[in-house]
């Protein structure tokens, strides 16, 4: 699930959240999550969806897979546990949103091959690879869980680093996405009496929200992995070797310290009118108020936007309404829809101002039209010239 700019937000407002993954310095970790469904798109097709004139064997996308976890497995190397999960079958506002992107990908991948066949490209007898095949249930997933059972059994029975952790493979067949069976795993971990607190997690993803499931899990040593992201037009440029790909870690712990500093004025005595200051209920806080800016399955709130501040807004009304709340919004899990309305009232203030400014730009433009239009009316064409009066000539320039 994503959530558009926020991890571009997160890192340009807190810029030392992220480490540059260096051979001679990466952090020790004793379990390692990967949200396999970002490996698999990454290496089966590009960008646009479809290898319109190269046909890649489904041989061949199977080792890029098992190439780039063995990558990964390799650079963080494991204590206890190498989880991977294959999203499953998803909620029904996932295949809502599913269906529709899938339609749109089937659509696009005519478009592109059919232009290429008008500029006369040589196209490959084999069909093209269809990623929409990347879904629960189809044949295709299930060769390539077969295939990850045989290659995960022989490295086990090889590799002297993959024998000294838990492996687990959560494959299509079993529900849920892939990041919801990771922390469904991890809580039920927690609940178990011998759990230690101060377990090291390490879970490999690209959808903004594992961020939010990260702070969520309430774990003080949990980082993301991600490949190397460049902001702007660049972006587009071709995928890196693998051997060249930089990776970062975000630092959990490093987001919950700034978070803490964000809201530290709410720490001086008084400041929080009787309620106790908790770190913990905050981030709970500021979890629930990121998705008022939008996701895959929620609008976000008019005028309410990531990269025009939104959030830092909410921020400033959030320390305002807080005191006068008596308490926090997400109390363990439960909203507390009182608290809950007063933050949307002192929110609704703030719309009704960009409302009312928007309405006093649509007034003066409609009176602008409205005003040139009248003066063009006046004016009277002789020989193909525009002849204005002086006083026509002094309002036309005003308002051009």
């Amino acid at each position: 699930m994503g959530v558009p700019k926020f991890f571009r937000w997160l890192s340009e407002r807190y810029p030392a959240i992220s480490q540059l993954i260096a051979e001679n310095r990466i952090p020790e970790f004793d379990c390692l999550y990967l949200d396999m469904n970002g490996i698999i798109h990454n290496c089966t097709h590009n960008d646009s969806g479809v290898a319109v004139t190269k046909h890649v064997t489904e041989d061949e996308m199977f080792i890029k897979i098992f190439n780039y976890i063995e990558h990964l497995f390799g650079k963080i190397k494991p204590q206890q546990l190498f989880f991977m999960a294959i999203d499953g079958v998803a909620p029904r506002a996932k295949m809502n949103q599913q269906r529709a992107r899938r339609f749109r990908t089937a659509l696009d991948a005519e478009q592109t091959r059919e232009k290429a066949i008008k500029e006369g490209k040589e196209m490959p007898k084999e069909e093209p690879f269809d990623s929409n095949c990347i879904t629960p249930g189809t044949q295709f997933m299930a060769r390539l869980t077969q295939q990850l059972k045989y290659f995960i059994a022989k490295k086990v029975s090889e590799d002297i680093d993959w024998q000294g952790c838990e492996i687990v493979l959560s494959g299509h067949e079993v529900p849920g996405e892939g990041e919801h069976k990771i922390m469904e795993y991890i809580r039920q971990a927690k609940s178990q009496p011998n759990y230690d607190p101060n377990v090291r997690h390490c879970l490999y993803g690209l959808d903004a929200d594992l961020i939010m499931l990260g702070l969520l899990s309430h774990d003080p040593h949990f980082c993301l992995l991600r490949e190397e992201v460049t902001f702007g037009r660049q972006n587009k440029a071709k995928s890196k070797e693998l051997e060249h790909q930089n990776f970062y870690l975000m630092h959990l712990c490093i987001v919950r310290e700034y978070l803490e500093m964000e809201f530290q004025e709410l720490k001086e005595p008084g400041a929080m009118g009787g309620v106790d200051f908790d770190t913990e209920r905050i981030i709970d806080d500021f979890i629930l108020m990121a998705f008022f800016v939008g996701n895959d399955f929620l609008p976000n709130l008019p005028h309410l936007h990531i990269n025009e501040g939104a959030l830092a807004l909410m921020f400033g009304v959030y320390k305002k309404v807080l005191p006068e709340a008596g308490g926090y919004i997400n109390e363990g899990g439960v909203i507390n829809l009182k608290r809950l309305e007063k933050l949307l009232d002192a929110l609704s203030d703030v719309e009704y101002r960009f409302f009312e400014h928007e309405n006093q730009d649509a007034n003066w433009l409609k009176d602008k039209s409205f005003v040139k239009e009248d003066v063009m009316d006046k004016v009277k064409r002789k020989g193909g010239q525009v002849v204005m009066t002086s006083g026509q000539k002094e309002l036309y320039q005003t308002i051009k």
